[in-house]
C-alpha cells in the first residue's frame, strides 16, 4: 500500500487551500477532519481526481503516512490544538513531526515544544500569512520549533511558499515559539497598517467630501508610489467595488464595527510585558474596541458635539499631504514592530534575524510592501541598529515628510476627525527624538508619595537617591 508524503488535519478554507498548494507542487496528501462530512465533501469537490486521500480515523490517517510522519494541523488556535495533539500522540514515533500552522499564541507553542521533547517527538509552530489566497498560491511562512523538523520539512516549505526575487518567503526563525512570535508581530504591524490606511481614507472622505470612486483612484495612484503594498492595492479595489443588488459602493454598506481574532492584542500585551513602546499597534487595537461600541457611539453622537469638517484650500495638495503623512507613520509602525522583535530575541534567546524576517515578508503575506526593501537595506548596512528610525533612509523620509504629517494631525484635530494611529505615531516619533522627557516629574511624584527613589543627573547612574519634599 502506497503511503502519503504529508498529512493535514483541519479542512477549513486555509487547510483546504494549503492541501491543494502542496498537491499542485507534487506532494501526495492524506487529510482528516473531525467532521467526516467535511472530509467527504472536500474529496468529492476540490480534491477530486488529485493525489489527496481522505481518512476518517486518526489511527488510519497516521498509518497511511510515510516515515517520518509530517502532520500539519490547521485547526483553530487554543484548546483544539491540544486536543488534536493528544489524539495523535498514541500513534506517532520519535522521528515524526507535528506542525501547528494555525495562529497559535507563541507561549502555547513554547509549552507544546517542551512537551514534545519530553514525549519524544518533534513539534513545530509555523506562522503562515497570506490569507486564503496565500495558502493556495504561496504564503509567507515563519517556521519555528524543532531544528530537526525544519531540516526535514525545509524543501517542502520552500516549495509551497511565496517567492520574492526567486527566493522563498520562508526561513527558520528559531526554537520553540519563535515562528509564531514573528507571525504575531507581523499581525501587530498589520493592525497598524490597516488602521493608518483606514484613517487616511476617512480623513480624505470627510475633509474633501469625496465619493468612493474618487478615493479608489487616489489609492490606486498611491500604489504606484513608495506606498506600494498589498493593503494599498486591495483598498483601491475595495473602494471601486459595487453591490450587485443596490448599485451602491459596497464600502458604504459595510457596518463600521471592526472585529479581531486577538493577535494584535497579543502583540500589545507582550510589548507591555517586555517594556517596548508599540503605541501605534496598541492604538489600532483600541480603535477596533471603540468601533465595536457602535450602539454607544450612536447615542453619544446625539449628545456630544464637535466641529464640522471643512476645508477650502487646494484639494490635490491635501491628498499629497496625506500620502506623505501615511508613509511617515507607516515607517514608524515598522520601527516599533522591529524594535519589539529585537527585544524579544534577547529576552527569549532566539537570535532573530531582522533582515531575514523583512525578506520573507516581501511576498505572500498581508503586509508585503515596497518599504520592506528599505528595511532590508537598513539591516544589511547595520544589523545592530537600535531602531529603524535612525537609519539614514528613515531619517531622510521623516525629516522631509513630518511637516505634512504634523499638518494632517493638527487639521484632523481641528475638524474633530479621530486619527488615533496617526497621532500615536507622531507622538512616538517626537518622544523618541527628544533629548528630554517629563519623566523626571513622574519620578519626583513617585518619590513624593511612595519613596521609590530617583537617579540624579549629577551623580552616578543606577544609584537611587531620596528627597523630603516637605
Amino acid at each position: 500500500m502506497e503511503k502519503y508524503d504529508i498529512g493535514l488535519i483541519g479542512l477549513g478554507v486555509m487547510g483546504q487551500n494549503l492541501v491543494l498548494n502542496m498537491e499542485r507542487n507534487g506532494y501526495t496528501i492524506a487529510v482528516y477532519n473531525r467532521t467526516k462530512s467535511k472530509t467527504k465533501m472536500f474529496i468529492k469537490d476540490r480534491g477530486k481526481e488529485k493525489y489527496i486521500k481522505g481518512f476518517f480515523s486518526i489511527k488510519e490517517f497516521t498509518e497511511n503516512l510515510k516515515s517520518p510522519r509530517k502532520i500539519f494541523l490547521m485547526v483553530k488556535a487554543g484548546s483544539g490544538v491540544d486536543q488534536v495533539i493528544s489524539n495523535l500522540e498514541p500513534f506517532i514515533s520519535s522521528d515524526d513531526i507535528i506542525i501547528d500552522g494555525g495562529n497559535s499564541y507563541f507561549m502555547d507553542t513554547n509549552r507544546r515544544s517542551i512537551a514534545s521533547r519530553k514525549k519524544n517527538y518533534h513539534f513545530m509552530g509555523i506562522g503562515i500569512s497570506g490569507g486564503e489566497e496565500g495558502a493556495l498560491k504561496g504564503p509567507s511562512m515563519m517556521p519555528g520549533g524543532s531544528k530537526y523538523g525544519w531540516e526535514t520539512m525545509q524543501d517542502i516549505l520552500y516549495t509551497i511558499s511565496a517567492k520574492a526575487k526567486q527566493e522563498p518567503c520562508c526561513s527558520y526563525m528559531g526554537p520553540d515559539g519563535a515562528g509564531h512570535y514573528v507571525k504575531m508581530v507581523h499581525n501587530g504591524i498589520e493592525y497598524a497598517d490597516m488602521q493608518l490606511i483606514a484613517e487616511s481614507y476617512f480623513f480624505l472622505k470627510k475633509m474633501l467630501c469625496l465619493k468612493s470612486v474618487e478615493l479608489s483612484e487616489i489609492f490606486s495612484n498611491w500604489q504606484e508610489s513608495e506606498l506600494n503594498s498589498y493593503l494599498i492595492q486591495i483598498t483601491g479595489e475595495i473602494l471601486t467595488s459595487v453591490d450587485s443588488k443596490t448599485g451602491q459602493p459596497i464600502i458604504d454598506l459595510i457596518y463600521d464595527r471592526a472585529s479581531q481574532k486577538g493577535t494584535g492584542k497579543w502583540t500589545s500585551k507582550n510589548a507591555l510585558e517586555l517594556g517596548v513602546p508599540t503605541s501605534i499597534i496598541s492604538e489600532s487595537v483600541q480603535a477596533r474596541f471603540l468601533s465595536a461600541m457602535k450602539n454607544e457611539r450612536v447615542n453619544a453622537s446625539k449628545i456630544l458635539h464637535g466641529p464640522l469638517p471643512h476645508y477650502s484650500d487646494n484639494k490635490n495638495r491635501l491628498i499629497e499631504t496625506t500620502r506623505n503623512a501615511l508613509y511617515a507613520a507607516k515607517l514608524c509602525s515598522y520601527a516599533q514592530g522591529f524594535s519589539l522583535l529585537k527585544t524579544a530575541s534577547l529576552q527569549y534567546d532566539w537570535d532573530l534575524n531582522p533582515e531575514l524576517i523583512a525578506s520573507i515578508w516581501r511576498n505572500g503575506c498581508i503586509i508585503r510592501a515596497k518599504a520592506l526593501d528599505r528595511i532590508i537595506d537598513a539591516f544589511q548596512k547595520n544589523n545592530k541598529l537600535d531602531n529603524l528610525l535612525v537609519d539614514p533612509y528613515f531619517t531622510f523620509i521623516l525629516d522631509n515628510n513630518q511637516d505634512d504629517w504634523r499638518y494632517l494631525v493638527a487639521l484632523a484635530i481641528e475638524n474633530g476627525i479621530p486619527i488615533p494611529a496617526f497621532s500615536a505615531a507622531l507622538a512616538y516619533f517626537d518622544g523618541y527624538r527628544s533629548l528630554e522627557l517629563p519623566a523626571n516629574l513622574i519620578q519626583a511624584q513617585r518619590e513624593y508619595f511612595g519613596a521609590h527613589g530617583f537617579e540624579r543627573v549629577d551623580k552616578e547612574k543606577n544609584e537611587l537617591h531620596h528627597h523630603k519634599f516637605k
